[in-house]
């Protein structure tokens, strides 16, 4: 028995494999290395580079490792660029869902972890989003992970496919120095290369309606998620009924700001962050409830600010 994970070669992916690992599941990763990395991927797990939109690649693959489960991950990631690139983002994010489930219902394979997102939710108008909140999207890419939601909905009508789709929010951090994000649009890892190029970091705006002014958002630690990954896999295998949505957020937001200050204790550099504009369509606070993925998929927020920040400081090839 395997468990595919599509984009296991990226930075959420690896994480997840990782984990997989960990606790003595075996794995095969799919993954076209458009944004992930060879060398994230273990020697001892099964590596195919593909894009899923080669349906009989996919299914090639599950036969040859028997596998019995699949984790979903590929896709394009981008939410502000997906604006630019709507076609491509469909075609990466839909068309090659579409793909991925004709080759589970040819094989049998009936069990799926979704990779979604709070960018499902567009800008909500709650202090604490929950998975009642309404959906409204204002990007290509959080459109596609919605569509991605109703394509497991509409796979477990018509092929009974077993499902459950994690929403994640602002996930960061490192479990190993090896495995690291190498977003050119995420936070830390923008504030990371600006440090270590000797560039002083940015903040997008000051006067939000929050304790500091600047933007809240809920940072969750990627090791957890990964832990989160395994409880859900493992309870669809067993048959064990999930919910249909999870958000895996912490409850509480973290500011823009305060990631500032822990850059700084961590890196030991001295510094006042320049002062931008606000960007057109930064939410003041995003921050989601983790009561249900707590009830049923073991999540815990291991984390403390800091701790996420040294954990991503002191990964990658150029960490000190």
């Amino acid at each position: 028995m395997s468990i595919l994970v599509t984009g296991g070669a990226g930075y959420i992916g690896s994480h997840i494999v990782r984990a997989f690992g960990l606790a003595g599941l075996e794995s095969v990763v799919i993954d076209d290395l458009s944004s992930g990395h060879r060398d994230f991927v273990p020697d001892d797990v099964p590596f195919v580079d593909a894009n899923l939109l080669d349906t009989a690649t996919v299914q090639n693959t599950m036969d040859e490792h028997g596998v019995e489960a699949v984790v979903h991950l590929a896709g394009y990631k981008y939410a502000g660029v997906s604006v630019e690139r709507p076609l491509h983002t469909y075609e990466q994010n839909v068309q090659a869902t579409v793909s991925l489930l004709s080759a589970m219902e040819a094989t049998g394979v009936d069990a799926i972890v979704f990779s979604s997102s709070a960018a499902t939710y567009g800008t909500p108008d709650v202090d604490l989003v929950t998975e009642d909140t309404p959906t409204a999207p204002e990007s290509p890419y959080g459109e596609t992970k919605l569509i991605g939601e109703w394509l497991m909905r509409d796979a477990d009508r018509a092929f009974g496919l077993r499902h459950t789709s994690l929403r994640y929010f602002n996930v960061v951090g490192s479990a190993v120095p090896e495995l690291y994000d190498t977003s050119p649009h995420n936070l830390f890892p923008l504030v990371i290369r600006a440090l270590r190029d000797g560039r002083t970091p940015r903040i997008n705006g000051t006067d939000y309606p929050t304790a500091d002014g600047t933007c809240e958002r809920d940072y969750v630690h990627v090791a957890d998620l990964a832990d989160a990954h395994v409880v859900a896999t493992r309870a669809l295998l067993s048959g064990r009924d999930l919910e249909r949505i999870y958000n895996l957020g912490c409850g509480d937001g973290v500011s823009v700001r305060q990631i500032m200050d822990a850059a700084a204790e961590v890196s030991g550099i001295d510094f006042e962050p320049e002062i931008g504009p606000r960007r057109p369509g930064d939410p003041a606070r995003i921050v989601a409830s983790g009561e249900l993925a707590a009830r049923d998929l073991d999540w815990k927020v291991r984390y403390s600010v800091r701790d996420m920040f040294e954990s991503a400081w002191t990964a990658g090839p150029a960490a000190p």
